[in-house]
C-alpha cells in the first residue's frame, strides 16, 4: 500500500501518518522506519524534531535521517517505511549545495520510488502550503511549484490520499482493492 498524507500546519497529519503505518506493521510484522527529511537548523527546528521523536516514541521505528537523494538510500527489503516529509526534502533539493537544484521535482519523484520499490507499505507526510492567498517572492513560488508538482504525481500513484484536517483523517482516494479502515 502506497498512501499519501497531506494537511496544514499543526493538522495532524504526523501524528495520524505514524499511526497509520505502525499499524501496518503490526498487520505484517514487519519493520517499521522512519525517514526523517527535516535538518535540525536552529531552536525552532530542533524542538519541532523532539516533538515528532517523543510522538513515535514506543511505536517501533528505526529512524533514518536522509535529507538529500532519497534515491541513494538502501533499506533492507522489505518494511513498512514513514517518509516525514516531502515538503522538507524538496526544500533540502533545492536550496542545499548537494541537493539537485532544477532537478528537484524529478530527483524526489525517483528517490520516492525507489523507496516504494524496496518496501511493502509506504506512507509519505507532505504539507498543503498553497491556500493561504499570500504572493511570494520568484524563489519561494517555484518551491511551490515543485511541491506542487510532485504532490500531484505521487497523489495519482498513491494507493490513498488522505488530508488530515483538525485532526480529523479525511479519505480523497481510497484504494480500491481493500475498505481500509482509517487508524
Amino acid at each position: 500500500m502506497f498512501g499519501l498524507i497531506t494537511g496544514g500546519s499543526g493538522s495532524g497529519k504526523s501524528e495520524y501518518a505514524e499511526n497509520l503505518a505502525a499499524e501496518l506493521s503490526k498487520e505484517t510484522k514487519l519493520p517499521l522506519y522512519y525517514i526523517a527529511t527535516m535538518r535540525p537548523f536552529g531552536e525552532e527546528g530542533r524542538k519541532r524534531i523532539e516533538r515528532h521523536r517523543s510522538l513515535r516514541a514506543g511505536k517501533g521505528f528505526v529512524t533514518i535521517e536522509r535529507y538529500v537523494n532519497l534515491k541513494g538510500l538502501s533499506l533492507p527489503k522489505e518494511g513498512v517505511v514513514l517518509l516525514e516529509c516531502l515538503s522538507n526534502l524538496t526544500a533540502n533539493e533545492m536550496f542545499e549545495d548537494s541537493g539537485a537544484g532544477d532537478r528537484t521535482p524529478e530527483e524526489v519523484l525517483l528517490g520516492v520510488r525507489k523507496i516504494r520499490s524496496c518496501c511493502r507499505h509506504l506512507v509519505v507526510v507532505t504539507n498543503d502550503i498553497f491556500s493561504d492567498g499570500i504572493t511570494y517572492d520568484e524563489t519561494t513560488e517555484q518551491y511551490q511549484r515543485y511541491l506542487g508538482a510532485i504532490n500531484q504525481a505521487l497523489a495519482r500513484e498513491a494507493d490513498e490520499v488522505t488530508e488530515v484536517v483538525c485532526g480529523i483523517p479525511l479519505m480523497v482516494k481510497a484504494a480500491s482493492e481493500t475498505n481500509r479502515r482509517l487508524p
